[in-house]
């Protein structure tokens, strides 16, 4: 594996951590805290660092034909979203959302899972 290889799936991975730990701390505790927004926002980051990264290593990067590639798009454009909106409900101090907001989190990750392991077994299979 090369440097950049190891360096994008990494970044990755950091992603699925920080993402994961968000999501699933918040769903435990059942009320959207200021530190799971941390958590989003650092998955996020990781995960448009590690897109960015497999795109300079790849033949032909951001083809959005491509299934993994769309699936990707969709999933970094949805944790955008989850992370904005997770902001302004801490924010605006929207209690009955704070308690709710563990639902959407989840169906978030779910969707974030299918490029991210779409993209571990097309890795295997180089």
């Amino acid at each position: 594996m090369n440097i950049s290889t190891a360096l994008s799936t990494t970044l990755i991975t950091l992603a699925l951590l920080f993402y994961s730990t968000g999501v699933w701390a918040e769903r435990i505790s059942r009320y959207l805290k200021k530190w799971h927004l941390a958590m989003f926002w650092t998955g996020f980051f990781f995960d448009v660092s590690g897109t960015w990264a497999m795109g300079r290593i790849s033949d032909a990067p951001f083809n959005i034909l491509d299934l993994h590639t769309l699936t990707g798009q969709i999933a970094l454009w949805l944790m955008l979203i989850h992370a904005i909106w997770a902001t302004i409900v801490v924010r605006k101090g929207l209690e009955n959302s704070r308690k709710q907001f563990h639902k959407y989190s989840l169906i978030v990750w779910l969707i974030w899972l299918v490029p991210y392991f779409g993209g571990m077994i097309m890795g295997m299979k180089h």
